[in-house]
């Protein structure tokens, strides 16, 4: 199991004859991999973690004032913006958006789960729809404010 025993022994919880964290690249840092291939649908995992009132590297957004921190799995899911999993805080389950082969990165989108991120970043993701800059819901990119900006200067 990739959690430690005081989280529980619940046995959906992340295993790691299933998953790994590696290194991915100097953009990235640390990912999840499956050890397996997974088909859309499929639960993946139920996921865990400290609950805690602040916004920090490894939190997911539970709900406006609650945030879980999960330094041994969620917490290390990338960034894309066409992502391979989805992530719902409410049942705290993990499912497959597409077919995983093994081998695979866990993509999620951030958005899916943070009104405001920990940090904002230029997306490299190198999808159709990816999005440049990453933000939580309720954020607007950098980039959108200088446009607005420019535009009334313009006027």
């Amino acid at each position: 199991m990739l959690y430690p025993q005081t989280f529980g022994n619940n046995p959906l919880f992340p295993q790691a004859c299933d998953f790994a964290v590696v290194p991915k690249d100097n953009n990235s840092g640390f990912g999840v991999i499956t050890h397996r291939h997974f088909k859309a649908g499929d639960l993946l995992a139920v996921v865990s973690g400290e609950i805690v009132p602040d916004i920090r590297q490894h939190t997911l957004q539970v709900s406006s004032n609650e945030h879980m921190y999960d330094p041994y799995f969620t917490g290390y899911l990338l960034h894309s913006c066409e992502p391979n999993v989805s992530l719902d805080m409410k049942k705290k389950t993990l499912r497959a958006l597409t077919d995983i082969p093994a081998g695979t990165y866990l993509y999620m989108d951030y958005a899916e789960t943070e009104d405001t991120l920990f940090k904002q970043f230029g997306c490299c993701c190198g999808s159709a729809s990816c999005r440049g800059w990453i933000t939580g819901r309720k954020e607007t990119s950098p980039h959108v404010v200088m446009e607005q900006h420019d535009v009334a200067r313009t006027h």
